[in-house]
């Protein structure tokens, strides 16, 4: 039974961490964990080794010989750890191999020539891009880095960023408006036909508010790709309301009004936090960051 505690690293771990600290709090805040986690896998180890390893008194916890043994044996066994972490550390830190990148299918034009200039820099990196609504797993490896425009990613463990707040706005073609004719205001919809998508988007403003103030039968057009909604307002379908860096930046649309405050949408720069520090990961972060911070401020606001 012993044999098979000592095989759990993580029980010595946390015995290892309550030995530097001396008490329970200071290595659950060492850990980042609660006081009774701690508490639990001192107990569990104890009793699998079916010794006493911390004498505890109101000052703290101190080391009995049996445990100051185990401590210094696990003192070797971290230090080996940290000389394999560093040598395979350095397999990340260096500047090649792939960096997998996952956004939606929107923004892959947009970030296009953003990547072309990235590679042209750095030619031992290759890109690799996954676009999909759909959030990958960064902890299970699915992707380094996520480009998401949206509500702010909230999973456990992932370091979340802002890129930019996008602009948005309500774009036509100018054979919709030369049949339709011009739209003078969000306040007077009468005459006009909208593009709006098949699903809910709350937390997009612009979609959010086609939702509740356009009446459903002037609601000509669905799609459930934010680039079917450029496609269709650019064959004159309707009006669609789009980020301003995707309208703005290829032929056939038109802007109808200055884009809205209230309309932001946040764009998040998404990593898991055991590869947020590695080499690549930072290089292209900073790179793209500083390629939002020239976008003109009609297109995007950035932080």
């Amino acid at each position: 039974m012993a044999r098979n505690s000592v095989k759990d690293w993580n029980n010595l771990h946390y015995a290892l961490a309550v030995a530097r600290a001396g008490t329970l709090s200071g290595a659950a805040l060492e850990l980042d964990v609660s006081h009774s986690t701690v508490l639990r896998r001192i107990d569990a180890l104890e009793k699998a080794l079916e010794t006493r390893l911390f004498i505890r008194h109101p000052r703290g916890y101190v080391a009995t010989e049996a445990g100051q043994m185990l401590m210094n044996a696990a003192e070797n066994m971290q230090d080996q750890l940290d000389l394999m972490v560093g040598r395979i550390q350095g397999v990340d830190e260096a500047l090649q191999g792939t960096l997998i990148i996952t956004t939606v299918n929107t923004l892959i034009p947009l970030l296009m020539p953003i990547f072309r200039e990235f590679r042209s820099q750095n030619p031992q990196v290759r890109l690799q891009l996954v676009a999909d609504r759909r959030h990958l797993r960064l902890e299970h490896g699915e992707a380094h880095i996520g480009i998401r425009p949206g509500a702010k990613p909230t999973e456990p463990d992932y370091v979340v960023q802002p890129g930019a707040s996008l602009q948005s706005a309500l774009y036509a073609s100018a054979s919709y408006l030369k049949e339709c004719g011009p739209f003078k205001s969000r306040k007077n919809l009468q005459g006009h036909r909208f593009i709006a998508p098949i699903d809910a988007y709350d937390f997009i403003p612009s979609l959010d508010w086609i939702a509740r103030q356009v009446p459903e039968e002037q609601v000509v057009f669905r799609c459930n790709e934010f680039s079917g909604f450029e496609d269709a307002a650019r064959c004159g379908l309707g009006i669609a309301a789009l980020h301003s860096w995707c309208a703005e930046s290829r032929p056939g649309l038109q802007r109808l009004i200055d884009p809205p405050p209230e309309w932001r949408t946040n764009l998040w720069l998404v990593t898991h936090r055991d590869m947020h520090r590695t080499r690549k990961v930072q290089l292209f972060l900073d790179w793209l960051k500083q390629a939002l911070a020239r976008l003109p401020p009609e297109i995007a606001v950035v932080p």
